[in-house]
């Protein structure tokens, strides 16, 4: 089984997707959109309970991705649970062969979700880095030494003289990538690669930018309303609204995107999330020539 870690060190560029967890989603589900994007990905990154939405657990979901040949990238999320359960999940996911960790804060439960549960917080998303570092390092379990250890970030227009202290802590902690949140405005993405690389800090780690396939104006509207990490320029709405097959125009978006991201200095790779029919993956891939 390829997974992210190897390619990440071995390959120019790298492709992953995101698939979306529901409370319907099963295993049957899961291998479903394992045989779909199986060629066409390095890993498939699983979100856990992003904005308090419920499903199975990212460790549940890596075990059956992993079973059916296709490498995980677990997010655990430190809003939901307490350090001691953030162990427990990192000693389930070097037991079960999971080598890619995303350790994120966690975004807040949106207010839709009622009634809404208390954050817990025990420990930020430096910290939770620095233990599965710790972790990593214990020469007495040697399954933790596989982990490849990422974090968040998020793009924006850094101001003069900014110094990217959240980030260097993430890194000094551990971090061996950093996740982008959502960015299709190429220029701002640009901007910000070249503050990371004046700061020198892509020497230590590897960063995959994020970005998604639009089927319509609307969807790009709901995502800039209720996911305020999310950057898409007014010119893709436009081009959106304008098209007469929005879905196609927003695999062709992609393709677009994902053939300039592949040649911004700095970038290490992609994750490509889905708005709509998860086959508009496999497709952009192949029309952006960025297939496995």
């Amino acid at each position: 089984m390829k997974t992210f870690k190897e390619a990440v060190r071995t390959r120019d560029f790298v492709v992953t997707a995101r698939i979306a967890l529901r409370p319907e989603t099963d295993a049957t589900v899961i291998r479903q959109q394992a045989n779909l994007l199986r060629e066409y990905v390095d890993a498939i990154l699983l979100t856990d309970n992003q904005f308090g939405q419920l499903h199975m657990s990212t460790l549940a979901a890596s075990a059956l991705l992993i079973q059916n040949n296709v490498d995980p990238i677990m997010q655990l999320g430190c809003r939901n649970k307490n350090r001691i359960a953030l162990l427990s999940e990192l000693f389930g996911a070097a037991a079960l062969g999971v080598t890619s960790l995303l350790l994120v804060r966690g975004n807040k439960v949106t207010k839709e979700i009622n009634p809404k549960p208390k954050a817990v917080l025990d420990v930020n998303a430096t910290e939770l880095i620095a233990i599965a570092m710790t972790m990593k390092s214990d020469q007495q379990v040697g399954t933790f030494s596989k982990f490849f250890i990422g974090g968040s970030v998020i793009p924006h227009d850094p101001e003069s003289g900014w110094i990217p202290e959240k980030l260097t802590n993430k890194i000094s902690a551990g971090a061996q990538f950093m996740q982008m949140s959502i960015c299709m405005d190429m220029d701002l993405l640009r901007r910000y690669m070249r503050h990371l690389i004046a700061n020198k800090l892509i020497r230590r780690i590897s960063v995959i930018a994020g970005t998604v396939i639009l089927p319509s104006a609307n969807a790009a509207r709901w995502l800039i309303e209720n996911r305020t990490n999310v950057k898409i320029p007014d010119e893709i709405i436009n081009r959106l609204e304008q098209a007469t097959d929005p879905e196609q125009e927003g695999i062709k978006i992609c393709t677009e995107l994902l053939q300039q991201m592949a040649e911004i200095p700095g970038i290490s790779g992609v994750n490509i999330m889905s708005g709509g029919n998860l086959n508009a993956i496999p497709t952009a891939i192949k029309a952006a020539h960025l297939n496995s």
